[in-house]
Parts: C-alpha cells; sequence; structure tokens
C-alpha cells in the first residue's frame, strides 16, 4: 500500500511540472463516456472501473498544483457522438474529448481536430514509445489528430466453478472450443451438467454483431473490397448460422441487453459471459466478494472457431479541437499537457482491463502481473474491425440492425446478408 501511494504522489508531483508557459486558471472542460463515478476522489492507483479511474485521473489533474482546472462532461455512450457534433456544430465543443480511433477520420477529414504532430514531442509525449498500431489508429493522412488511450477487445469471461461442473476444465484452464460443432457439444455438455446457459452475450447491441464479423474474418472473409461491399458471401453465412443455432438449440437467451447479460454472468446463470476488456478489473473485483455467484473467474482471448485467430478489437483515444488550437494558443497548450499526463499514466488506466497501447508500459512486470493479465494478452495479435473510414460506424450501424432479425426475429440469413449488402453498398456510394 505505501508503494501505491509513493507512486500516485510521485505521479501527482509530476503533473504539476508537465505543462509550460500555461496562465494560472486555466480551465480544460473535458467530455467523456465511461458512465458515472460518485465520488471518484484522486487515488486513480486504487480505482475500479473505466468511470472511477478515469475520474480519478481528471480529478488528481486538477487538483494538482499546476494552474489548470479541469470540467468534466460526462455524456452516455449512445448519444456521445451526437452531442460531439452538435457541439462542433455551434462552435461550441469541449476542450478535450475521447474519441474511437475508428472515428477519427470522420472527425478529421472535415477540419474539426487539431493536428497535433508537432506538438507532442515538447511536451513530454514520445509518440516512439506507442505501438505501431496505435500511431496508425491515431494518425489519418500522415499526421496525428490524437493521443491512443488503450486497445480493447472482446473477450470470453468465464465461470471456472460451472465449467468444473461441467467437466470443462484441464489443467486449472477452461477447455474452450476449437470449432462451431464443437461449441455445440460444449454448450449440450455444460447444460446437461449445470442446469443453466452456456453462453450470455448482448445479442441486442454492438457485442453480437462484432461476435458474427468476427467469427467471418476468422474464415479469412474481406467484407469491404475497394469500396465494394462483400457481407453475402459463405463465410458471413457460417457466422450468423452459428449464432442462429446457439440461439435455436437454447444455449443463449437472446433476449438479453447489455445489462442482463451481466446480471446472468454474475448470478450463475451463464458459464460464459461475451463481453470485453473494460470489465476485468470490475469481474475482478466481484469474484473478490464472498457473497457472489462469480467466485472463480478466468479470462479468455476469444477462441478460434474457423480458420484464424480473429475477434473484434478497437481502441479508445483523446483529441482536441482544431478551433481551439488556432484561436487560444494557450488553452491549447494546457490541453497538451493533460494529454502528457494521461500517456504517463497509462498504466493505470490498463487496469481496468484494457490493453496498453504503450511498449514501455507493456513490457513492465506491474502491467503484466495485474490479474488476468497472463490469460488474455494475446488478444490484441489478432483483434481486428470492419475497415476504417469516414462512414465506418455508419456500416457498422446498418450491419448490427439487420443481423438482429436473422437471430431475433426468424428472418433468413440470406435474405439478411442480401440487405445488409445493399445497405452499406449504398453508404460507401454516398461517402
Amino acid at each position: 500500500m505505501e508503494e501505491k501511494m509513493k507512486k500516485t504522489l510521485i505521479m501527482m508531483a509530476a503533473c504539476a511540472g508537465m505543462v509550460g508557459p500555461v496562465q494560472a486558471d486555466t480551465t480544460l472542460s473535458i467530455a467523456r463516456f465511461f458512465g458515472a463515478c460518485e465520488n471518484a476522489g484522486t487515488d486513480f492507483a486504487n480505482a475500479v472501473g473505466e468511470a472511477c479511474i478515469i475520474q480519478a485521473l481528471i480529478n488528481a489533474y486538477s487538483e494538482a498544483d499546476n494552474g489548470v482546472t479541469m470540467e468534466t462532461r460526462e455524456v452516455a455512450w449512445a448519444s456521445f457522438y451526437d452531442q460531439m457534433k452538435a457541439g462542433y456544430a455551434a462552435n461550441t465543443p469541449p476542450d478535450i474529448h475521447v474519441i474511437h480511433q475508428s472515428r477519427i477520420p470522420e472527425f478529421a477529414d472535415i477540419g474539426l481536430l487539431a493536428d497535433m504532430s508537432e506538438d507532442l514531442a515538447p511536451a513530454g509525449i514520445d509518440i516512439e514509445d506507442w505501438e505501431d498500431r496505435a500511431l496508425e489508429g491515431s494518425s489519418h493522412n500522415g499526421a496525428i489528430y490524437a493521443v491512443p488511450l488503450d486497445f480493447h477487445t472482446l473477450l470470453w469471461h468465464v465461470n471456472m466453478e460451472l465449467m468444473e461442473q461441467a467437466g470443462l476444465v484441464a489443467d486449472g484452464a477452461p477447455i474452450l472450443p476449437g470449432s462451431p460443432e464443437e461449441l455445440l457439444a460444449h454448450a449440450q455438455q455444460f447444460q446437461e451438467a449445470t442446469g443453466v446457459n452456456y453462453l450470455a452475450l448482448d445479442l441486442n447491441g454492438n457485442i453480437g454483431s462484432h461476435v458474427v464479423v468476427a467469427l467471418a474474418l476468422q474464415q479469412n472473409a474481406e467484407l469491404i473490397v475497394d469500396d465494394e461491399a462483400n457481407f453475402d458471401t459463405e463465410e458471413m453465412h457460417n457466422a450468423v448460422q452459428l449464432i442462429v443455432d446457439i440461439v435455436e438449440q437454447g444455449f443463449a437467451n437472446p433476449t438479453n441487453d447489455y445489462p442482463a447479460a451481466q446480471a446472468d454472468f454474475f448470478n450463475g446463470q451463464a458459464g460464459i459471459l461475451i463481453n470485453g476488456t473494460w470489465v476485468v478489473d470490475q469481474f475482478t473485483a466481484e469474484a473478490a466478494n464472498p457473497e457472489s455467484a462469480l467466485s472463480d473467474y478466468y479470462v479468455a482471448t476469444q477462441p478460434t472457431l474457423f480458420d484464424v485467430g480473429a475477434t473484434w478489437g478497437g481502441s479508445h483515444a483523446w483529441a482536441i479541437p482544431a478551433s481551439l488550437q488556432a484561436n487560444d494558443p494557450e488553452t491549447y497548450q494546457a490541453a497538451i499537457g493533460f494529454l502528457d499526463f494521461l500517456n504517463d499514466n497509462n498504466l493505470a488506466w490498463a487496469k481496468t482491463g484494457h490493453l496498453s497501447v504503450r511498449e514501455s508500459v507493456l513490457a513492465s512486470e506491474a502491467y503484466n502481473t495485474l490479474p488476468h493479465r497472463s490469460e488474455y494478452a494475446g488478444s490484441a495479435e489478432i483483434a481486428r474491425s470492419l475497415p476504417r473510414s469516414t462512414v465506418a460506424w455508419s456500416i457498422r450501424d446498418v450491419v448490427k440492425s439487420i443481423l438482429q432479425s436473422t437471430y431475433l426475429a426468424d428472418v433468413p440469413i440470406d435474405e439478411a446478408l442480401v440487405s445488409i449488402n445493399e445497405g452499406v453498398q449504398d453508404i460507401l456510394d454516398d461517402q
């Protein structure tokens, strides 16, 4: 505990001298999602969960002797980008905001984001320490528009006690399937032994479609080629068919949304929850609760069910408006200073379960001894998603909404894939 506190004090002291010529009483507005955290405090080294860790980092910087006061705009995830676009349109964007790297082209192409390429090194941010993928994801057309925060992927969160009851544990690790047929056989074996569902996942939101796309990518599918949609394929059919089979054979509850799927996992009503890196520390804390049905917790990289490893992945980053860079250099430099602080404390954010973007952190003992880290360290290497573009999220929404009709409304798979292909092609043609 003394060592943790020492590290915290060193970090807070460091942030007092990070910013260059910033005037006293500079106020920085920062917009984020990640949820709410009451009484987050400043002890980010010991905070738990995305909301509390990021808010504790913000609070620590705000309370340090650096002449900067932080004002947090907490925005719901579902409406975040609509609000950011509205703020930009009204010339009232926050001074700093979180952004998915997959959306950087959408904002950068119309001149909304500051090009930070020449301003990072003077502030102390060493881009040579960023993983190549982190630098590539934060860049667009040769310019750096964001400071990366993490890599995140989908994972299989496992209740080892239930898996043990089903005879699906060996050498302290879960026995996971290596093919669609094996998955269905495991699910049958599991449910006969335990009486509860093998899988829990949110089929009503993004996770279900992310899983399907990842399964198609495991078959080396190329879903968009030279601005041509390519979703009406055998690979996509195989991927969707597996989810339909899981639902029709009763191995997962298709009505579960995100909270319900998590509740089933916590309450011992499902053996495996498909969710992301962002819940690992929260679930680790849940497993430590003696009253929880989740007493023995394991985290696994999504298994390879087809030909090659692939799981859905993405990355959070931090951006600054181009208007702030152009019109208020002093506040802009203060914002860069805060991003330097976040970059310095990337390990604190990685405690959520997210994967670090810094090579020095990835090589550190502190990172590699975080709970469960070794169990899913390889997930970043197989993380993939739809191609990044100015319309990536519009495409994602079309894929999600139509895929849901196959496993929630009995729409024939072939019919749905034709509709996806047409909808995606319309978007590509209009971009």
